[in-house]
């Protein structure tokens, strides 16, 4: 069974309208939402490779869904 999200549901878009240097090594989070943070793994295309940095639970989104946190880098 595929695992269903509360964002397809209801339709909701958590893409934005606009470019941001998504790069690997970067803190991201998805959509607004302010948590979960996620530690950027991998990019290629339009996907990127993310792993939560609680959880350590990877996934792969579109990277029109990530914003960086405080536009910087992890450390």
């Amino acid at each position: 069974m595929a695992q269903i999200s509360y964002s397809d549901v209801y339709d909701i878009s958590h893409d934005r309208d606009y470019d941001e240097d998504i790069q690997t090594g970067d803190m991201v989070r998805t959509g607004p939402n302010l948590y979960p943070h996620f530690t950027v793994m991998a990019v290629v295309g339009d996907k990127v490779w993310v792993r939560n940095t609680e959880t350590g639970a990877d996934g792969i989104t579109g990277i029109t869904r990530c914003r960086k946190i405080n536009g910087a880098p992890a450390t």
